[in-house]
């Protein structure tokens, strides 16, 4: 599909909130948002969107203020976004299922000035309103459910507001570094229009179309491509604050899902659940994607056969957008590719030293790239050149126009289509007192990754691999927990000190 990038740019709202405006008034009764609990058109997602926005206004959100979102996927959620947007402020959206403590530093960085949490959708929103003496209310004019507020800081400096699309900060993506420290991606209205623009038209989406939405909203795969894209379209977002698969598998069949996107996780458990029970049946699914993790070739081969259409695949990472490239519909790849790159985007592999083949980093460059990271110029400045390429941190290589990923540059973990970097979860077992050092690696399965921990003790103290587990388990997210935890007499190190990664992994067992 040709598309002219120069028109659709230019034909781009300035903030991601006119999507709403844009289907109130072009198709005001058709569906715009469906969960479990209640439905909302177009035209009542407006008025829940002004409805919030004026409540926000009321708790003393300003234009540059940070929005702190503590959610799961609902229609509290969507609403709290475009609200924040309708400010001018910035959405910054964490996932509920984050633990206390990243949270925290999460908040501490960012210095919102107020944060909402979907405590009806999510407990564990309940549960940090909780923690934070959160006030539940609702809104009078119309029904998104119950949420909570929260005042975090009332001293809270505005940013720079009122900006051109392509300037303004619209959402704050916090991806933690490889230093444990917590990294705010500042992604413009502009990044995420653009996306929301280019994927949905290369889906061909249109109002006929009903999305599950069941990708965290909390993540750039599921904020642009699947929430933003969506709804750029008109078509209905069904949304699903959790995977699980049987229910998925039913929402899918009985509500007549007609797109459905996930990480390769998902469709491993929906295969695995369905196939022993006679297969899915979801016959108006005309179009499932992977994205967020590697997919492998068997995986890609059981869901063609599990779905009975293509498995599309693409890549991309939150700096990004997040989309970098897509296989076409009309013609879907037969290997491990990642399609060609979106239009209006351009991408250039920048050997490695001593390296022969035509596989190097991948650099990016377009309408897709983020603002930078938010108070972070030193990082933001190695992460990005002066004219504008990203340095992905990713090996690949290009054959017959399609990108192909082949490794990572950096030691990131990909588990369930989120980032789990190794020296987090270091951290949270190092602040152990009879840990001495500890080290965490990657572990390829089927469609996923495993997140494998080795420890030392320190001498004379004694611990258990269970007592270990507890205590990560509280410092850290589900996702990023490890699935191995194992104790050694000593980790392997060089002459210099420095821990030999490479050879953890015939240590796992």
């Amino acid at each position: 599909m040709n598309i002219d990038t120069q028109e659709l740019i230019a034909s781009l709202p300035a903030r991601i909130d006119a999507i709403v405006a844009r289907g109130a008034k072009a198709n005001p009764a058709h569906i715009a948002l469906r969960e479990d609990a209640r439905t909302l058109t177009y035209e009542q997602l407006e008025l829940a969107v002004d409805a919030l926005a004026a409540r926000l206004a009321s708790a003393g959100v300003r234009a540059g203020d940070r929005v702190m979102l503590i959610g799961e996927n609902s229609v509290a959620l969507v609403a709290a976004l475009f609200a924040a947007s309708r400010l001018d402020a910035w959405a910054l959206v964490a996932n509920a299922r984050l633990s206390a403590a990243e949270l925290d530093a999460i908040r501490a960085h960012a210095k919102p000035r107020i944060a909402l949490y979907t405590v009806e959708a999510s407990d564990d929103a309940a549960q940090h309103a909780k923690r934070e003496n959160a006030v539940s209310e609702a809104l009078d004019a119309i029904d998104i459910g119950a949420f909570a507020l929260g005042v975090v800081d009332p001293h809270s400096a505005q940013e720079p507001h009122g900006l051109p699309s392509d300037k303004q900060c619209a959402a704050l993506i916090y991806t933690t570094g490889t230093t444990g420290a917590p990294k705010g991606v500042m992604l413009s209205h502009r990044n995420l229009l653009f996306v929301a623009a280019v994927s949905s038209t290369l889906r061909r989406v249109g109002s006929h179309d009903r999305v599950y939405a069941v990708l965290p909203i909390s993540h750039v795969f599921g904020l642009a491509s699947v929430c933003l894209g969506s709804l750029y379209a008109g078509a209905t977002l069904r949304l699903a604050p959790r995977f699980d698969a049987a229910r998925t598998g039913a929402v899918l069949r009985e509500e007549g899902m007609t797109i459905f996107q996930g990480v390769p996780a998902m469709h491993a458990k929906l295969i695995d659940h369905f196939t022993p029970r006679g297969g899915l049946k979801a016959p108006t699914l005309r179009f499932v994607y992977c994205g967020g993790s590697p997919l492998d070739m068997s995986l890609k081969t059981a869901a063609e056969a599990f779905y009975g259409v293509p498995l599309h695949n693409g890549f991309g990472m939150t700096e990004s957008s997040p989309t970098v490239s897509n296989t076409l519909l009309d013609a879907p790849a037969r290997d491990a590719s990642v399609g060609p790159l979106i239009p209006g985007v351009e991408a250039r592999i920048v050997p490695l030293s001593q390296q022969a083949d035509d596989t190097g980093e991948l650099w990016v460059r377009g309408p897709n790239v983020m603002l930078g990271y938010y108070r972070d110029p030193a990082q933001t400045a190695a992460t990005v050149t002066p004219d504008g390429w990203l340095k992905t941190g990713d090996l690949a290589r290009f054959e017959n126009g399609n990108l192909y990923i082949v490794g990572r540059c950096k030691e990131l973990i990909i588990r369930s289509g989120f980032n789990v970097y190794p020296a987090e979860v270091e951290q949270a077992f190092n602040s152990h007192p009879a840990v001495l050092h500890s080290a965490v690696i990657g572990r390829s399965v089927e469609g996923n990754e495993d997140v494998l921990a080795f420890v030392e003790l320190r001498p004379g103290s004694a611990v258990g691999e269970h007592e270990l587990a507890e205590w990560v388990s509280a410092r850290l997210a589900p996702y990023k927990r490890p699935s191995v935890i194992r104790i050694l007499d000593a980790l392997p190190v060089s002459a210099s000190g420095k821990i030999l990664k490479h050879r953890l992994g015939k240590l796992a067992g």
